[in-house]
């Protein structure tokens, strides 16, 4: 990872958390035990990749990242939830993440769910209380708030949850891993960079190719996870691997191996970074952080 992206992604997460703690509820009350399984599962690490791209996505048509910190947190509540739910039994049933144990193993599974349908809720509240003082930052708005809805919802990361689940053990399909990708990871990848250009004032065309670039990455930033999960370090990454080949997932290797997998990964970057040939070097974090996606190592 070069120096240049490795400062940048630290200094937008270190902006995002700050945002975060301010955000989120103190747990108190009746509601503490949720609240602090909520908190258990945001804080928990991780390099906020999501927001990150948010904030570029608006940096790139001369946005800045105070006109999209409440949506890119928003967005990374969605991410938490999803989480939290991913790890559950009746679900993938793991019993760490990064390095620690998930929420289901301290808080019991019961109030992990809750604290999953928290965080989902909290970020249209994040969202709804934006605040914005011209017709057209409403209208934008509205229009972020439909897309990343979308993007979280059967059409998008349930929907690919749910293939996903379904054909665990079944024969590898092409089209079938590819509508897995797209949806359970890719969309909300996607919504995530298309918010912040949309919220920035960005133009139609504009907001086209970086949500061209968003879909591209989002395949490629599933694919790469899929080759973690066998050739990961598990220390690094805080959890076991070879859970997708245990619990007969279809995933890129298992349909096209990893030397094609990784063809394709690179293909799918080139095209990111090709969506971006309309913008200056506002948008190099963007370029960079799609490189990145395809060398990280958790």
């Amino acid at each position: 990872m070069s120096k240049r992206i490795e400062t940048y992604l630290e200094e937008r997460k270190i902006l995002v958390d700050k945002a975060l703690k301010e955000f989120m509820p103190e747990p108190s009350g009746l509601a503490g035990d949720v609240i602090r399984a909520m908190n258990y599962t945001l804080f928990a690490g991780g390099k906020r990749i999501r927001p990150v791209l948010c904030i570029a996505g608006s940096e790139a048509v001369g946005g800045s990242a105070d006109d999209v910190v409440p949506v890119a947190c928003a967005i990374e509540l969605i991410h938490a939830y999803s989480l939290i739910h991913d790890d559950l039994p009746v679900m993938d049933n793991d019993d760490f993440r990064r390095g620690k144990p998930t929420s289901h193993k301290v808080f019991g599974e019961a109030v992990a769910l809750l604290a999953g349908d928290g965080l989902l809720t909290l970020a249209f509240n994040l969202m709804a209380r934006c605040g914005v003082e011209k017709k057209g930052e409403k209208s934008a708005l509205l229009r972020v708030i439909d897309l990343i809805s979308s993007a979280a919802g059967y059409e998008g990361m349930i929907g690919g949850q749910v293939v996903d689940i379904s054909y665990e053990g079944k024969d590898p399909d092409p089209t079938v891993v590819n509508y897995i990708h797209t949806h359970k990871t890719g969309a909300l990848i996607a919504a995530s960079v298309t918010a912040g250009t949309i919220l920035a004032g960005g133009s139609e065309e504009e907001v086209q190719s970086i949500n061209r670039y968003g879909q591209q990455i989002g395949l490629a930033f599933q694919i790469a996870d899929d080759i973690l999960n066998i050739e990961g370090d598990r220390n690094l990454m805080g959890k076991g691997t070879g859970s997708d080949k245990e619990r007969g997932k279809i995933t890129y290797p298992s349909v096209f191996g990893i030397k094609e997998s990784r063809n394709i990964q690179r293909k799918s970057i080139d095209r990111a970074i090709e969506s971006l040939n309309r913008f200056n070097e506002r948008a190099q974090p963007l370029r960079d952080l799609a490189r990145y996606i395809i060398n990280r190592k958790l």
